[in-house]
């Protein structure tokens, strides 16, 4: 009876003609355009300086941020004011003015990040720069004596050593992927029935609500499978990124995730009345799970009441997991934790399913 109840869920995706194609392109599209924007690094600050001391120094220093991959030289300005307006036009970034062989550094904070990132690696150039004497400061005149310079700092990278964000993000994107077709499809299944009319053919039948449930989640779990696939084979492809751990805990991750999900998509198909209802409120939670998972910023971060509800939110779970295998190549010892509150997430969020589903006889 089941078979016979996968061989039409199977057969309503073939036969629409919008998923196959989502279910091929969204995965491409999202693997091979989104690690190049987005990325967390910090570039292209917009640099302007006013340079009163008109020394060697500090036109070697003036050359040192031209030559920055970082930075963007805007020019050198005649004054300060004429600098600080050209940051109110939104022209320039941070404003370095060198006087009585002292620097002032004044950033653009109104996105912090970028403000104080930029101020960090103009800091750097400065330190960094030749010749650096006793009577030159920062921001509000702090000394700094020449023997900081002798100070050698060599980092020591056990992961990621190429600090490459792609293959960061590229895990984060994997959870995304998952998220949106693993989440979003089942979500509009048992509700587009309602509204065709259907579901009642099912409800006179003597299907089991087990057998009906599963028989709607095993489908997007075979999509789960593929859609995982075609991201691991693009970013070995476009990227040259490999898992660094073993790929059986890659798939075991993201079918846990799947069930979790897909079980979630149709709990609220079963709630939802129209395909509007369930979309917005699939998306309500979609958007809060995501932003309190860690994917994008450390959650450790956030206040405690915010950090309570990663206990709870099984994207976090898959997020520390996935990035321990694909990163760092941890195996099950290092992930145990993980896999146990996912399991017990996703069967708790599938025996919800079912009890959710009403089957009127």
């Amino acid at each position: 009876m089941i078979s016979h109840l996968i061989h039409k869920e199977f057969l309503q995706i073939r036969r629409n003609a919008f998923l196959p194609r989502l279910i091929i392109m969204f995965p491409i599209v999202i693997m091979c355009v989104m690690p190049w924007v987005m990325s967390m690094e910090v570039k292209n600050i917009r640099v302007s300086v006013v340079d009163n001391d008109r020394t060697t120094q500090s036109q070697q220093l003036v050359h040192a941020i031209e030559s920055s991959r970082y930075f963007i030289f805007c020019g050198q300005k005649p004054s300060y004011q004429a600098a600080l307006a050209e940051v109110e036009k939104g022209d320039a970034d941070i404003i370095l003015e060198i006087k009585d062989g002292r620097y002032l550094i004044a950033a653009n904070a109104v996105n912090g990040t970028k403000g104080g990132m930029g101020s960090a690696y103009l800091s750097q150039i400065i330190l960094e720069s030749p010749k650096l004497g006793d009577n030159r400061g920062l921001n509000k005149g702090m000394s700094i004596s020449s023997s900081s310079s002798q100070v050698g700092v060599e980092p020591l990278f056990l992961y990621n050593k190429n600090q490459n964000y792609k293959l960061f993000m590229i895990p984060a994107l994997l959870a995304i992927v998952m998220m949106l077709m693993t989440g979003f499809l089942p979500t509009l299944n048992i509700v587009g029935e309602k509204e065709a009319g259907t579901i009642e053919q099912i409800n006179v039948t003597p299907v089991s609500k087990w057998a009906f449930i599963l028989s709607k989640l095993i489908p997007y779990w075979f999509i789960a499978l593929f859609v995982v696939t075609v991201s691991l084979v693009l970013a070995w492809a476009v990227y040259g990124i490999t898992c660094a751990g073993s790929l059986l805990w890659v798939y075991v991750l993201a079918m846990l995730l799947a069930l979790f999900f897909s079980s979630f998509g149709l709990i609220i198909s079963n709630y939802s009345d129209t395909m509007q209802q369930a979309i917005f409120v699939m998306w309500f939670f979609v958007v809060c799970i995501m932003l309190l998972s860690g994917l994008f910023t450390p959650t450790r971060s956030m206040p405690w009441w915010a950090y309570l509800t990663t206990y709870i939110n099984p994207m976090h779970y898959f997020i520390d997991a996935i990035r321990t295998v694909f990163i760092r190549g941890g195996g099950f010892s290092a992930i145990a934790h993980q896999l146990f509150a996912l399991a017990l997430i996703g069967i708790f969020m599938s025996g919800w399913a079912v009890a959710s589903y009403k089957k009127n006889t």
